[in-house]
């Protein structure tokens, strides 16, 4: 009866540190998961706003080159 009280007492509480172990591992490989998700998520967020950006300023940049042409066409003309 000793026997048997000393192995439930050694044998439960390690059976119930791999189950927690084990359930742990289960729910960090879960998280892995959710963050490669979310950073691909946020590449493809990136990405659009890469090509937003790239059209916006292309549209600056030909509103300037056509400010700047304009003055050095005034500038020209003003010239003796």
């Amino acid at each position: 009866m000793e026997n048997l009280q000393v192995i439930l007492s050694v044998s439960v509480p390690t059976l119930a540190v791999l189950i927690g172990i084990l359930i742990n591992n289960s729910r960090l490989s879960d998280l892995r998961a959710n963050m490669s998700d979310l950073r691909a998520h946020m590449d493809s967020r990136f990405a659009g706003l890469e090509t937003l950006f790239d059209q916006k300023l292309l549209r600056v940049e030909q509103i300037m080159d056509a400010r700047l042409t304009r003055i050095e066409r005034d500038l020209e003309e003003m010239r003796p």
